[in-house]
């Protein structure tokens, strides 16, 4: 069993898939309880952060939150990391709406200063935006970019998806 989206400090748990740098795509296997590769990517890209999801929620589509979380340096699949959400990057892709939710590490002194969307530097920003908008292209897939919102969004889409999981439990 994962840990809780929120623990009693009020700190979100995103348990990362994909290491920062990584051309690898992993995915957590719900029923082997463990992370599989799923898949290498076709673009000689590779993520501009670490990428997993916020624990205990569920997206319109039935996932879990998908979360990008900034870090200074790479973890590694499997790492759970205690985060703050700070902004959401509206997407599509061939599956449909496909949000990532941007975070920060709560325990990184290096993100303290980085609230909202608009604390964010431009340079990380665009960096997240490109690799989005073209990561699928060699698959012959498309990927939309509707642009970012900020802090607010991004706490109502949590809310949001932690009690479609509530729901579903219930």
């Amino acid at each position: 069993m994962l840990a809780p989206a929120m623990d009693d400090d009020a700190k979100l748990h995103c348990l990362i898939e994909i290491p920062r740098g990584s051309r690898n795509k992993y995915e957590w296997d719900a029923e082997l309880q463990a992370i599989k590769l799923n898949r290498f990517l076709f673009s000689s890209v590779v993520y501009p952060t670490d990428y997993g999801f916020i624990t205990d929620t569920l997206g319109p589509k039935g996932e879990a939150l998908d979360a990008l979380v900034c870090v200074s340096a790479a973890t590694f699949p499997g790492c759970l990391i205690a985060v703050r959400a700070v902004a959401v990057l509206r997407m599509t892709d061939e599956e449909g709406q496909s949000d990532k939710l941007v975070c920060v590490p709560t325990d990184d002194p290096s993100w303290d200063e980085i609230e909202d969307l608009d604390d964010m530097p431009a340079q990380l920003r665009t960096e997240i935006q490109h690799f989005y908008s073209m990561y699928k292209q060699p698959e012959g897939k498309d990927v939309d970019i509707q642009g970012w919102d900020g802090h607010e969004a991004a706490a109502e889409a949590i809310d949001a998806g932690r009690r479609r999981f509530q729901e579903e439990r219930s």
